[in-house]
């Protein structure tokens, strides 16, 4: 039996990106998704799960250092959880101008949560209304910011 690659092998070039779930969101096909997209757009992505404590987030992106950081929520806390996790992640010295950005259901009573959020240290925010378009511009726009190319995307 033989297993023929569906897309061919993207070259090692690319963001180096984290994507994780909040410590209260326990949903996981938004990652895999996530996931997903961001390797068909070239980047190299570490999926740390749903449910990840604030500590293991900075932790993992202080060990990594990242040029990305992709936080889903689908539990409608993201704002809550997502303020909190910034205070410990921009005190952190080695992540201070690491670009992180949030997306989803922010926010269980609904509204536009994103002046809490970028004032919070996110560089973006993506609610769920907004659809794939947005994101993908940011990630196009890091990458040529940064000078690292995306893959075949």
């Amino acid at each position: 039996m033989s297993i023929e690659a569906v897309q061919p092998a993207l070259p090692d070039a690319g963001l180096d990106v984290i994507v994780t779930g909040l410590s209260s969101d326990a949903h996981t096909w938004n990652l895999v998704y996530l996931e997903l997209l961001l390797e068909e757009l070239g980047c190299r992505v570490t999926n740390l799960g749903a449910c990840v404590p604030d500590a293991t987030i900075v932790r993992e992106c202080a060990l990594q250092r990242p040029d990305l950081v992709v936080i889903s929520s689908v539990n409608g806390h993201g704002r809550r959880d997502g303020v909190r996790l910034m205070g410990a992640f921009r005190a952190h010295q080695a992540l201070v101008a690491t670009p992180v950005v949030i997306g989803g259901k922010l926010d269980v009573v609904g509204g536009s949560n994103a002046a809490r959020l970028m004032a919070a240290g996110f560089d973006a925010v993506f609610e769920d209304s907004g659809g794939l378009s947005p994101f993908r511009t940011f990630i196009h726009t890091l990458s040529v910011r940064t000078g690292v190319p995306l893959g075949a995307g």
